[in-house]
């Protein structure tokens, strides 16, 4: 079992910057878990915006490449989202997961691929 919980989220002007982060509570070795971001806005399908394996090798969603950086801390069992160049579209409720099957393959941006999930954190971009 793991548990995810997320932070960082709130309210900021287009154009701002946030970041976020993600600590993780578990029985098994955090390092080795496959980890992704995503989010979902009211009236539309959760969606993938990062993830990172266990390597560090790392993947984007269209809508965020160039503006928003994945990283992890193994030591600390800390994931993070910097969110830079914010846009109004980026608002949603931003969201935690974890899995400890290694390499996020093509279907990293589907939420099946992940078991386990944090609650979520809002992020809001005015324009």
């Amino acid at each position: 079992q793991v548990q995810l919980q997320e932070s960082g989220g709130g309210s900021v002007q287009s154009g701002g910057s946030l970041r976020l982060s993600c600590a993780a509570a578990s029985a098994y070795t955090y390092s080795s878990y496959c980890m992704g971001w995503f989010r979902q806005a009211p009236g539309t399908e959760r969606e993938g915006v990062a993830a990172i394996d266990s390597d560090g090798s790392t993947t984007y969603a269209d809508s965020v490449k160039g503006r928003f950086t994945i990283s992890r801390d193994n030591a600390k069992n800390t994931l993070y989202l910097q969110m830079n160049s914010l846009k109004p579209e980026d608002t949603a409720m931003y969201y935690c997961a974890a899995d400890h099957r290694a390499g996020y393959g093509d279907s990293w941006s589907r939420p099946k691929r992940f078991n386990y999930w944090g609650q979520g954190t809002q992020v809001t971009v005015s324009s």
